[in-house]
């Protein structure tokens, strides 16, 4: 398939990411009204704020945007952002080259693009359920298309049942894509979610892709598809079993020790981040993913 127009596979796209933002907001808010016991169960539950976000261009002319939906202080989330958004416009020579350095075709020539995308991170008041983050995205210029994104867990207490169950999950999702699809989604998590200057892993993985394109657009996006679809079934389990366990201040202070490494990743090396904010995108919705609170030695 080529890549001029697609109007109708952008439209799907689009309308894909919205729909599972609505059914991961629905089923978070649930989460809020079912912590009725235990730590925080005497506040409030939480809710969403959704805010429409707006990307303008370098000529300020509309350029798309989005929804950014977060969630402070609930019972079970400290803060948790689903963001969807919808942005055309042209690359800066800066993304040109990146993308260009990729093997992505003809972005020099023609730097017009499209991307859609749902992004979430969740960061939780208690440190005993892992925090987590979920993206999936499509890209397109008038000469390729591709889909990114992934998922991974990021427990500060660490529990290995919770790691197989996630992992688990994303293996059932993926297997019918084909038997070698999770094992090397799950290497190239291993690798992109990776601090360098730490020499370690920010959590226990998960799955990550970038640059997707067999050449079947069907194909391609119902395995992007999946990974969305494997997100409620491999994280909220998790949360259902672990938000009602007591801790400590100990068990806080590691928590906001590990939320630290999570930052310095996302500001340093994500590559999502920078793009939004090169590409003039609300910069408020692009930094969504920092936890509130962190702590460093």
């Amino acid at each position: 398939m080529t890549s001029t127009g697609m109007t109708s596979e952008k439209d799907e796209a689009a309308g894909w990411f919205r729909s599972l933002r609505d059914e991961i907001v629905t089923a978070f808010e649930a989460l809020e009204d079912a912590q009725t016991e235990g730590p925080l169960s005497e506040r409030p539950v939480g809710r969403f704020e959704v805010t429409p976000t707006k990307r303008r261009g370098d000529d300020g002319e509309d350029a798309g945007g989005g929804l950014m939906s977060v969630m402070r202080g609930g019972r079970v989330f400290e803060k948790v952002g689903v963001n969807v958004s919808t942005v055309f416009g042209t690359l800066g020579a800066a993304a040109q080259a990146s993308m260009a350095a990729r093997g992505v075709p003809g972005v020099e020539a023609d730097p017009r693009f499209w991307a859609s995308g749902i992004s979430l991170v969740a960061h939780m008041q208690n440190p005993h359920v892992p925090a987590v983050h979920m993206n999936t995205r499509m890209f397109w210029t008038p000469n390729a298309w591709w889909f990114g994104g992934g998922a991974d867990l990021n427990p500060c207490i660490e529990y290995a049942d919770d790691t197989a169950h996630f992992h688990d999950t994303l293996k059932r999702h993926l297997d019918p894509h084909g038997a070698d699809l999770y094992p090397a989604l799950k290497v190239w998590a291993d690798e992109y979610f990776f601090i360098p200057h730490r020499g370690r892993a920010r959590g226990v993985g998960g799955v990550f892709m970038d640059d997707r394109c067999t050449g079947d657009w069907h194909a391609d996006f119902a395995l992007t598809r999946d990974i969305g679809r494997a997100f409620l079934p491999a994280w909220l389990p998790l949360a259902e079993k672990r938000r009602g366990m007591a801790w400590d201040e100990a068990d806080k202070d590691v928590q906001l020790r590990h939320r630290g490494l999570y930052a310095e990743y996302n500001l340093v090396y994500d590559r999502g981040t920078k793009f939004g904010l090169a590409t003039g995108h609300d910069p408020d919705a692009v930094l969504m993913s920092l936890p509130p609170l962190a702590k460093w030695v």
